[in-house]
């Protein structure tokens, strides 16, 4: 266990927002974990589990215990006639861990490629891309509570996944008296996800369906593709559209999709006959939220040195963090430009955007 003070987290977050961490904790094994529970002082303090930084907003210093998840380990566990099973540290980058499972000859994950963050945020926010999302292909997943040093698993019930939601999102339950295991929903700020597994089908079949893939297959001549393939064309297509933290900080799609009903949708099409959406199972509408922000005139403006990217006005970027002598956006400033956004959309369209990324 590794105790550090007054850490910048400028690196740690894809937006590149400037603060610090009066106190930062590396966690590399389960054992450094329990053994910051047990200590009279780090043990009772208030804490923020920081993983790849890709779904923050800083807008200060933070001055809870800042615990870095930071566990590895790749494995598969199991081969059986219908799936694997394969297990990845908290810690593991996400991108990095579908690219070791096509590697191994594990397809399955492959439209999730690209997306930032680790493998322990992954389940929190349910991440999903290109038809999948991370609840379509979890097994379980193994965390620690932090009031009370409990370890305990979770299948993808008790996960209680949504879209872009999960248990870990919602507002924390009181432990069971006799086991000490948390009980119903709610593990937002309890819990620490240690280790997450995942299952991956028997026989393999491509998840297409999306403009965008189809297009790459009528420029390959393929009509069957292979995970490999799926691979490479999800990453052109998102390096195509959203810009690399690593050289403009950002936090991915910024506002969720919103849902409404068919009336609701065929409303605004009336209106607005363009409009991208997108029918569900379910019956209600999904409606492209980068198209309503851009209808709504966004797309390359700025708020200081925030601004709405010009390749796609879903993603919010950092402007300043390039510029020489430029500490870059404020936390302030990205929350200001997304409240005027989520304004404008409401007062044209009657539809709230909720944002997507943690306010800190």
């Amino acid at each position: 266990m590794l105790v550090e003070k007054n850490v910048p987290l400028q690196p740690y977050n894809t937006f590149h927002i400037v603060a610090k961490a009066h106190t930062l904790v590396r966690i590399a094994s389960t054992s450094d974990l329990l053994q910051l529970l047990a200590d009279p002082v780090l043990g009772p303090a208030p804490k923020f589990v920081l993983g790849g930084g890709s779904n923050i907003v800083l807008t200060g210093d933070v001055k809870a215990l800042v615990l870095k998840v930071e566990i590895r380990g790749l494995r598969v566990l199991e081969d059986t006639p219908h799936a694997w099973i394969v297990e990845a540290g908290a810690g593991e980058n996400w991108h990095d861990f579908v690219a070791w499972t096509l590697a191994q000859g594990l397809p399955g994950l492959e439209n999730l490629a690209l997306i930032p963050g680790t493998v322990g945020a992954a389940p929190v926010q349910n991440i999903g891309a290109y038809g999948v999302e991370l609840q379509d292909c979890f097994e379980s997943l193994d965390a620690v509570d932090l009031q009370t040093g409990q370890a305990f698993t979770l299948n993808a019930a008790q996960c209680a996944f949504g879209y872009r939601d999960s248990v870990f999102k919602h507002a924390a339950a009181p432990a069971d008296a006799a086991s000490g295991r948390p009980t119903g929903l709610g593990l937002a700020g309890r819990a620490l996800i240690t280790r997450v597994r995942f299952r991956l089908p028997k026989p393999w079949k491509p998840v297409l369906g999306y403009l965008d893939i189809e297009k790459k297959q009528a420029q390959a001549g393929v009509t069957h593709p292979t995970a490999q393939q799926m691979f490479d064309w999800i990453c052109a297509i998102r390096r195509a559209k959203l810009p690399d933290p690593a050289v403009i900080g950002n936090a991915g799609s910024f506002f969720k999709n919103p849902t409404v009903t068919p009336e609701q949708c065929a409303d605004i099409i009336a209106r607005d006959p363009k409009i991208v959406h997108y029918r569900l199972a379910d019956g209600r509408v999904k409606l492209a939220a980068g198209w309503l922000i851009d209808a709504c005139g966004w797309k390359g403006k700025s708020v200081g040195q925030a601004g709405v990217y010009e390749k796609q006005a879903l993603v919010l970027v950092n402007r300043g963090v390039s510029v020489s002598g430029s500490d870059g956006a404020t936390g302030g400033e990205v929350m200001t430009l997304a409240k005027a956004i989520q304004t404008s959309v409401y007062e044209r369209f009657g539809i709230l955007l909720e944002a997507e990324p943690v306010v800190v």
